[in-house]
C-alpha cells in the first residue's frame, strides 16, 4: 500500500507539475524557433454547421468583413440541419460564399471532409460558428507557413466572462491559462498535441481525411500533419473570442464530450500511441495522464486512508484530502459567492476529473455513433439518469453537485444556444 500511495502521487505530481516544467525547459533549453514572415497565401475558410440558422447569417457577415486581402472562398457545410439553415444557403450568396447542404446528419468530421474537397486555395482555415476573430488574426496565423515546415497553425482562444460562476471562472481562468501556456511551450519544443479547434489553419495538401465520426478534428489533423514530418505551432498574437459557459454544467458537459472524443482518437487512430507519432512523448504526458488522474486520485485517498493508523503524515494527508474534495462538492452543490470563490480551484478539478470518468463511460457505453453526444437532448446541468449512476459512480457525484433546479430556465436557454452551435 505504501507503493500505491507513492506511486500515485507521483503521477499526479508529474501530470500537473513535472511535465509542465519539463517542457519549460526543454523549451528553455533546446528551443526550435520557427520563422514567420508577412506572406499572403490564399485562404479558404470552412465552417461546418447543424442548425445554425440563428446565429449564421451574423457569422456569414462576419467573414465577410476580416481584413485579410486574400481569401478566396468562405465554404458552409450544413450538415442535416433541420432549423432553416439549409433554405439560408439555398438562396443566393456573397460570390465568395460556397454553400454544401447535406441532407444526412452525420456529424462534423463528415462535413470538414466535403467542405475541404470543395477548398481550392492554398491555406484552409477551419473556424466555428460563434467565436469572433480579430482584425489581423488571420494574416498573423498565415504568417507562419513561411516557414516551410510549418503545416498547421493555431490561433489563441481568449475567453470572455460574462456572469459566469465561480467554478466556472477557475475552469475559464487559471486553467485555461495553464493549458495554452503548455501548448505554448509545446511548439517551442516542437509541436503541441492538439491545437484551438475553432481556429486553426493547415497547408491544404496536408489535409488528411477525418475517420467517420470523429469528434477531435483539432487532434487529429495536426497529429496527422505532424506524422507527415511538418510542424504545428501555435500564434498567441492570432486571437479569435468566446464567451465561456456561464455555469459549471455546461463545461462539465463539454469536458465530458471533449474527453470521450480523446478515448475514440485513440481507437481510431492507434498509430497516435505508437513510435509513428513523433510527439509521443508529449501526447502521453499530456492528454493520456491526464484519463489517469482520476483514478489515481482515488488510489491516492484510499491508500493515505489505510496507511494512517500507523503514520500522523499519513493521517494529515488523508484528512486534508477528504476536506479538499468535500469542499469542492459543497462549493459546487451551494452557490454561494463568497464560499465559491474559496472553493472554486477545487470545484473546478474536481469537475475536470469527474469529467474524464464520465468521458469514458460515454465512450464505452454510447449507443450509435458517439458524435451524437454532441446534441444530447437533456438539458445542460439536469441530473444523471440512473444507468449514468450505475455505471460511473464518480460521474454521478460530480453531476448530481452540479443540478442547479433555481437556474433550470437560465440553463435550458443556453443549451438551445449550445445546440445551434455545437456539431
Amino acid at each position: 500500500m505504501n507503493l500505491v500511495f507513492w506511486l500515485a502521487l507521483t503521477g499526479v505530481f508529474y501530470t500537473y507539475a513535472g511535465y509542465p516544467m519539463a517542457v519549460w525547459l526543454l523549451a528553455r533549453l533546446r528551443p526550435r524557433r520557427w520563422k514567420s514572415a508577412p506572406i499572403n497565401p490564399s485562404v479558404s475558410i470552412v465552417l461546418a454547421v447543424h442548425n445554425g440558422i440563428s446565429l449564421l447569417p451574423g457569422k456569414i457577415q462576419h467573414l465577410l468583413s476580416l481584413d485579410y486581402s486574400n481569401i478566396k472562398e468562405i465554404i458552409v457545410v450544413s450538415d442535416g440541419s433541420t432549423d432553416g439553415t439549409a433554405d439560408l444557403l439555398g438562396r443566393p450568396q456573397h460570390p465568395l460564399v460556397k454553400s454544401i447542404v447535406r441532407k444526412e446528419h452525420a456529424g462534423k468530421a463528415a462535413a470538414v471532409n466535403a467542405g475541404v474537397a470543395q477548398a481550392t486555395a492554398d491555406i484552409v482555415l477551419f473556424v466555428d460558428l460563434r467565436q469572433e476573430i480579430a482584425l489581423g488574426a488571420i494574416q498573423k496565423l498565415v504568417g507562419n507557413f513561411a516557414d516551410p515546415k510549418v503545416g498547421c497553425v493555431a490561433g489563441e482562444l481568449i475567453l470572455r466572462k460574462e456572469r459566469s460562476d465561480a467554478s466556472s471562472d477557475a475552469v475559464s481562468g487559471l486553467y485555461w491559462r495553464y493549458e495554452q501556456w503548455i501548448r505554448t511551450h509545446e511548439a517551442i519544443c516542437d509541436s503541441p498535441v492538439g491545437v484551438t479547434g475553432c481556429f486553426y489553419a493547415i497547408r491544404r495538401e496536408l489535409f488528411v481525411q477525418l475517420p467517420a465520426g470523429l469528434i477531435l478534428d483539432d487532434m487529429f489533423q495536426p497529429l496527422s500533419i505532424i506524422r507527415q514530418g511538418y510542424r504545428s505551432v501555435v500564434d498567441s498574437g492570432a486571437c479569435v473570442y468566446d464567451i465561456w459557459p456561464k455555469n459549471v454544467e455546461s463545461e462539465f458537459n463539454r469536458k465530458v464530450r471533449t474527453l470521450a472524443g480523446n478515448f475514440q482518437l485513440f481507437q481510431l487512430a492507434p498509430w497516435t500511441l505508437t513510435p509513428q507519432n513523433r510527439v509521443l512523448f508529449q501526447l502521453v504526458s499530456h492528454k493520456v495522464m491526464r484519463l489517469l488522474v482520476p483514478y489515481l486520485l482515488v488510489l491516492l485517498l484510499i491508500s493515505s486512508v489505510l496507511l494512517s493508523a500507523g503514520s500522523t503524515l499519513f493521517a494529515a494527508f488523508a484528512t486534508l484530502q477528504i476536506l479538499g474534495w468535500t469542499f469542492a462538492l459543497i462549493g459546487l452543490r451551494y452557490r454561494i459567492p463568497r464560499l465559491q470563490r474559496v472553493t472554486a480551484p477545487a470545484s473546478a478539478l474536481l469537475m475536470l476529473n469527474a469529467a474524464a470518468i464520465a468521458g469514458l463511460h460515454r465512450f464505452l457505453f454510447t449507443r450509435g455513433p458517439l458524435w451524437k453526444m454532441w446534441n444530447s437532448s437533456r438539458p445542460v446541468g439536469t441530473a444523471a439518469t440512473a444507468e449514468e449512476v450505475s455505471a460511473a459512480p464518480l460521474e454521478a457525484i460530480a453531476s448530481s453537485a452540479v443540478v442547479n433546479l433555481g437556474e433550470r430556465s437560465r440553463i435550458d436557454s443556453e443549451r438551445r444556444t449550445e445546440h445551434t452551435t455545437a456539431i
